[in-house]
Formats: C-alpha cells, structure tokens, sequence
C-alpha cells in the first residue's frame, strides 16, 4: 500500500487537568518548559499555555489545558492525556487518502491550530461507516510547515546512508 504521505514527527502532546496552574507547577516551575503561548477559545472550551521542549524544528508542543467550563464539551480536563499532535508532510492528501481507507475525523475539517498550522483531527471512536480511528485516543494531525518537512527528510536521508 502506497501512502501519499508522511508522518514526519510528534509535533505535540496536549495535557489537561481541572486547574492550568497545577499543570504549569509541573511543567513550567519543576521540569522547566518555557511557556511560548497561550490560546483561549470558547468553541474548543480551552484555556491553555502552549509549552515547547527542544527547538528549531524538532521542538516539540506540550499543551496545559483547563476547560473554560468544566460542564461544556469538549471536556479537555477528562482525559489528562488529552491528545497527541503528529507532523505531517501533506495533510489535505493525507485527510483525503486516510478517508478513503475508512479512518474517521472528529468534525470541523482542517482548521487553523492553537498555533498557527493547519490541522485536523482523528476521532477516537469508529463508527460502522468508519471502521478505522484512534482507539480511545485522539490524534491531531498537523502541517508540517517547509522547514519541519526539509528537517525531517534530512535526519531521513542520513539515517538511511550506509554506515
């Protein structure tokens, strides 16, 4: 089977939690992410800091999320590992190759991301017209913007040189 795309990297791990200060306790004050960001969206019910470790196109997102409101949906305090973001070369051909397989994405189609890439999501349950999803787990798929893509094909082709 021939893909039409590729899964370059992690881009992101998003963790939720009731309160973003006690995420950051953590994160921010123990383990010594830096905050790079934070976004706020009532459609998403989200109140996050956007983390990094690593840099350059290798660095990778934590996001600490707090719901605006713990009653509303999407309830992203309810699973601490809220979801996981994948870099990825071509997403519009991967979102159309992907569907034809009969993988299943949440609703809301490829959208702008917390920050600032185009993404999509797979949905955690599938569904008897789409067989094929996350198994409980949700899974952002990211466009890799030109330099992440030329970083990763690089690490790739000297992975592949003969030692």
């Amino acid at each position: 089977m021939t893909r039409p795309f590729k899964v370059l990297g992690v881009q992101q791990i998003a963790i939720g939690g009731p309160d973003k200060l006690r995420l950051q306790k953590l994160w921010v004050d123990m383990l010594g992410l830096e905050v790079i960001g934070t976004f706020r969206s009532e459609r998403e019910n989200v109140d996050e800091d956007i983390c990094a470790i690593g840099s350059g196109p290798f660095k990778v997102e934590v996001d600490l999320m707090q719901p605006l409101d713990p009653e509303k949906k999407p309830a992203v305090h309810t699973t601490p590992l809220n979801h996981i973001g994948l870099w990825i070369d071509d997403l519009p051909r991967a979102v159309e190759w992907l569907t034809a397989q009969g993988v299943r994405f949440a609703p809301g189609g490829i959208r702008q991301g917390a920050a600032g890439f185009d993404i999509c999501f797979l949905h955690p349950k599938a569904s008897d017209e789409f067989p094929i999803a996350g198994e409980g787990v949700l899974i952002e798929m990211v466009q890799a913007p030109p330099e992440v893509t030329a970083a990763f094909n690089a690490l790739g082709a000297t992975r592949s040189e003969p030692s």
